[in-house]
């Protein structure tokens, strides 16, 4: 994996919106409210120019979308690129993307979820390329800031970050949308709505979980697009770095039983957990439970045969807080009596 340079004070942070952009007046609010935490912490912070705007769910056209990106891996002066948000349309600048002249350019961090997967999983399995997987950039709006943006930050900046299992955390939406919508609506600069209790589950029921390899993965809904595609570049980066295992970590936006099971089977069989030292699932924010089988047992059944460790219910994903994952690092996840760490090597 490349090297990245540390986010220092007074560099610049970039602001983009490669898939969704601040369509409401509601989340210009909430991005200058993040930009005006930012400066305060010491940041000068820019932004492209689709941030803004949203049509049909895009910030702007495949192109420009891409073309904005290109803006900011470009500018050298540039240090850190945070994303607006998530969305439903980034693969779509994919190819739009000059991957050859990425490869020219000096590495730099990033940091987002949710669709932003798209980019983060190309830049960890095909440029090899690390990067933040934690709060997008309206997040940073909250007053104050929880530990977890904290941490995303700090590690950039090459600090040594131990992060531990939150003690409580926000309600999962597992069979209502409307719900979901209703949540979504809530004051981010009031901070999360911690009212459920955090546990991390030991699937298989061993007393103890310690785990160490590369971190692998994202958004499931996301992760499965790359599958079978000219950007599916998995099976030969798990093969590079099989010396030190791979511990894929997935969470899932939206999702049923069924087809967690049948994205879950296509993974086994495509290869793609070879040379895998664990397993660690986030929460799932809006799960249907068809059949009456839950998360856990349909991971269960169609997982229990690799004889890995497999954690459910961590906190990492779209269920706040999250922890801030590095994408590429090596890096050890402990679970005891469902409590979880995380320390990145």
């Amino acid at each position: 994996m490349k090297k990245l340079e540390n986010l220092k004070k007074g560099d610049i942070i970039g602001i983009c919106a490669p898939s969704g952009g601040a369509a409401s007046d509601e989340d210009k609010e909430k991005l200058d409210e993040a930009i005006k935490r930012l400066t305060q912490m010491g940041y000068k912070v820019i932004e492209t120019a689709s941030v803004r705007k949203e049509e049909k769910g895009r910030s702007a056209s495949a192109e420009i979308r891409a073309k904005e990106f290109m803006e900011l891996l470009e500018n050298d002066d540039v240090k850190f690129i945070l994303f607006l948000g998530g969305g439903d349309y980034l693969f779509e600048i994919f190819d739009f993307l000059d991957i050859e002249k990425i490869k020219t350019l000096k590495p730099k961090w990033m940091q987002g979820f949710s669709d932003i997967t798209g980019i983060e999983f190309l830049w960890n399995t095909v440029l090899e390329i690390p990067s933040i997987y934690c709060d997008n950039a309206k997040s940073y709006a909250m007053q104050p800031l929880y530990t977890n943006l904290k941490d995303a930050l700090e590690i950039a900046s090459g600090k040594k970050v131990v992060q531990y299992s939150f003690e409580k955390h926000e309600k999962t939406n597992s069979t209502i949308m409307e719900t979901f919508s209703e949540e979504a609506e809530k004051d981010i600069n009031s901070g999360y709505e911690l009212t459920e209790k955090v546990e991390w589950k030991n699937i298989l029921g061993e007393k103890k979980i310690e785990i160490q390899g590369r971190m692998l993965g994202g958004c499931l809904d996301c992760v499965q697009r790359f599958f079978g595609t000219k950007y599916d570049n998995i099976c030969t980066y798990i093969e590079k770095y099989k010396n030190d295992g791979i511990i894929w970590y997935l969470e899932t936006f939206e999702m049923n039983s069924p087809e967690l099971t049948r994205i879950l089977w296509q993974m086994k069989n495509a290869g793609y957990f070879k040379n895998v030292n664990g397993i660690i699932f986030g929460r799932p924010l809006i799960f249907r439970e068809d059949y009456k089988i839950t998360f856990e047992e349909a991971v269960k059944e169609i997982l229990k045969d690799l004889n890995i460790p497999i954690i459910c219910g961590a906190d990492i994903g779209h269920v706040a807080p999250q922890m801030a994952i590095v994408n590429g690092a090596i890096t050890t996840i402990t679970l005891e009596n469902g409590k979880g760490k995380i320390e990145i090597l």
